[in-house]
């Protein structure tokens, strides 16, 4: 192109790929003015009009409005701090949209009603503020009294969720029926009970600090019989039964007997309750953490295990 030679719009048009009416609406708003004109009165463009179309383009693309980019175009503004404000912009679209996305994936999932869905869309749009709250108001109804010791601490930070700023759909999902669940009075009494029935644990073995609980024990105990199959009627069951039961009386300084095996019973079947392995599920999607094991299976062992023999 030579520097001095003028371009009709056709030709500029037939340079740029653009059509000759997008060239015309622009050079109408000033954006990509013509040079001169023809002595017939037809707008005529240098060299500069072919960059400063190629630029209009890419911003258009990007998604800037036609004022921001006449600034831009005409050095009015600088391009970074231009596109250092759109991106904060589309920040905040991409998080309303995954906001979005998130509760109309819950409806289509779970077949809200309408009072439902409107409950997901508050609890999606709570600031992070107002979600902190809300998880306070679900700790302290749950751990309110018992959190004195080291040990609940460590508890109530292990059930704390913290959606990062910047979420994928799936946490933001994630977190809307965490934030549900944890509404419920229902799941907060459940909850409340295994919290206490552990405080009460803790308090008879005069252990303040972190320690193998019977949950755990359970895990550790029952884990291999289920892999090997055994029935939890069966003979075979007897000994890792006898195992977790010691450790429950050890905890509790009180012997191994019926009382405590049928205690014991109640305590696990407590705590293998659906909602609360959802909850812990839950949690990992919103904290990022690698999904739980479900102990569901080792609980059900358990509690028929026991209850065959509390029942002889």
């Amino acid at each position: 192109m030579n520097g001095d030679t003028l371009y009709s719009i056709g030709e500029l048009a037939r340079r740029t790929g653009l059509t000759v009416k997008t060239i015309r609406f622009y050079s109408d708003r000033g954006i990509v003015a013509p040079t001169d004109r023809s002595p017939a009165g037809y707008r005529l463009y240098s060299i500069d009009a072919v960059a400063r179309l190629g630029l209009v383009r890419t911003l258009r693309d990007l998604g800037l409005d036609l004022p921001t980019i006449r600034k831009v175009v005409d050095r009015e503004l600088s391009l970074p701090e231009v596109a250092a404000a759109h991106a904060k912009a589309l920040t905040v679209q991409i998080r309303v949209l995954r906001l979005r996305r998130a509760v109309l994936t819950a409806v289509a999932e779970r077949g809200s009603t309408p009072e439902e869905t409107e409950l997901m869309h508050q609890l999606a749009q709570l600031s992070e503020d107002e979600r902190r709250r809300l998880t306070g108001d679900f700790l302290d109804a749950v751990f309110g009294g018992l959190d004195a010791t080291p040990a609940f601490a460590g508890v109530m930070r292990s059930m704390t969720p913290e959606l990062p700023d910047n979420p994928e759909a799936e946490q933001v999902q994630a977190w809307v029926e965490l934030a549900e669940m944890s509404l419920d009075p229902g799941f907060r009494a459940v909850v409340r009970r295994m919290a206490e029935d552990q405080a009460a644990e803790q308090a008879r073995s005069g252990m303040m600090g972190p320690r193998r609980d019977i949950a755990a024990a359970v895990r550790d105990q029952v884990g291999p019989a289920l892999t090997a199959g055994i029935d939890p009627a069966s003979p075979q069951a007897d000994p890792i039964v006898a195992a977790f039961t010691a450790h429950y009386a050890h905890l509790l300084g009180r012997p191994d007997d019926v009382e405590l095996r049928r205690r014991l019973a109640t305590r696990l079947e407590s705590v293998n309750d659906p909602r609360r392995e959802r909850y812990l599920r839950l949690l990992a999607v919103v904290n990022g953490w690698p999904a739980p094991e479900s102990l569901a299976p080792v609980f059900d062992w358990s509690v028929q295990a026991l209850r065959v023999r509390t029942q002889r």
